[in-house]
Parts: C-alpha cells; sequence; structure tokens
C-alpha cells in the first residue's frame, strides 16, 4: 500500500500543495521530553522549495515547541492526510532548522511564500526541511472532510502588535523562550528582520 519516494515533485508535489492542512511532530533527545505534534495552516504559509526541501511560516503562538526541539536536534516529520478526494497521506522524515528573522537568509526564504503576507501573523521564523525519508500510505480511515476557509482569528489577533510589544508578549508566556522541557526556544527579544 505505501510507497516512498525518492523526491518531491509530480503527483506528490501537488497533492502536499493542495492541502489547507498538515501536521508537524517533532520530540527532544530526553527519553522522558515531551513529544509535541502541531496542526499548521493559512494559505500561503507552506511552500515546495526543491525536490527535497520545504519549508513554511512559523507564526506566533502560545508555545515553541517546534522551534526547541529543532535547536536541540533537528528531528522532524510532517505529514499531509487527504480528507476530500482519494484517500491519501503523506510523510516527510527530515532534518529541520528554524532560520531567524536576522539571518541573511530570512530574506530569501520569504520569496517563496508571494501569497501571504506575513506581517500580521506575528512572524517568528522560516522552518526549513530537507526530507530524508519521502513515503505515503493509504489513509483509507482518514474522514472526509470539507474545508470552508481559513480563520482570520490569528492575523486580527497578532496584526496590533510590533516588533517590541510581540516580544513583550512572547516574555510573559511560560514556554516561549524554552520548551515545557527547558530546552532554548526562540530567542527573545525577537530579532530585527533582515527582510
Amino acid at each position: 500500500m505505501g510507497k516512498t519516494y525518492e523526491r518531491i515533485d509530480g503527483r506528490l508535489r501537488t497533492f502536499i500543495e493542495q492541502q489547507p492542512l498538515f501536521f508537524t511532530a517533532t520530540a527532544p533527545l530526553s527519553t522522558d521530553g515531551t513529544v509535541n505534534l502541531s496542526p499548521k495552516g493559512l494559505a500561503g504559509s507552506f511552500a515546495v522549495i526543491d525536490e527535497l526541501t520545504v519549508a513554511y511560516l512559523d507564526f506566533a503562538g502560545s508555545n515553541a515547541e517546534t522551534i526547541a526541539h529543532l535547536r536541540e536536534n533537528g528531528r522532524i516529520t510532517l505529514m499531509w492526510c487527504a480528507f476530500q478526494g482519494p484517500p491519501n497521506i503523506v510523510r516527510v522524515h527530515g532534518r529541520g532548522e528554524p532560520v531567524f528573522r536576522d539571518d541573511p537568509r530570512f530574506a530569501q526564504l520569504l520569496g517563496h511564500f508571494p501569497d501571504i503576507d506575513p506581517t500580521p501573523h506575528g512572524l517568528r521564523a522560516v522552518i526549513v526541511v530537507t526530507a530524508e525519508l519521502i513515503r505515503d500510505s493509504c489513509g483509507y480511515a482518514v474522514p472526509l472532510m470539507t474545508y470552508d476557509d481559513d480563520r482570520d482569528l490569528h492575523g486580527k489577533r497578532f496584526a496590533r502588535e510590533d516588533d517590541t510589544s510581540l516580544s513583550e508578549y512572547f516574555a510573559k508566556k511560560d514556554h516561549i523562550a524554552t520548551s515545557l522541557d527547558g530546552l532554548p526556544g526562540l530567542p527573545l527579544p525577537l530579532p530585527p528582520s533582515s527582510a
């Protein structure tokens, strides 16, 4: 039923790019550390960079587990499910890196996301993932669900923040600068954007 792919192209790339939702999974090296699983959405916030590299925009939120885990060990899995159309699940297992706003690569990476304005969402980083294993599976048990639209709440909430107030907001949260397990998370105050 499942198949392993050498690269993200053709039908596989089309499937990934058409999904309005995907999930990220990361974990610390500690055997008793907290595994993190996060949904990701917002149209235009994901991009296939090349046949082995994907990226997504990391927006303001109430924690920074993915960033902390990637800073510690780089392991990440991304997963897409077909909630409409033929059943399918695709997983990209690989190595990820948070590219922060003061990194010289940041502005160039933002060029891969022309269909979204990251400004009102409190953009923290671009997460870049290099695929090491690409697989699909049937998805027969995934329910059929309809996608209506993106929620506008995130943009409305964070549009009223500037870099200073966003840094202050993050500083008040327990798990932004450090993870649930005490790993270094988002550098604060937010570095200035190189874009």
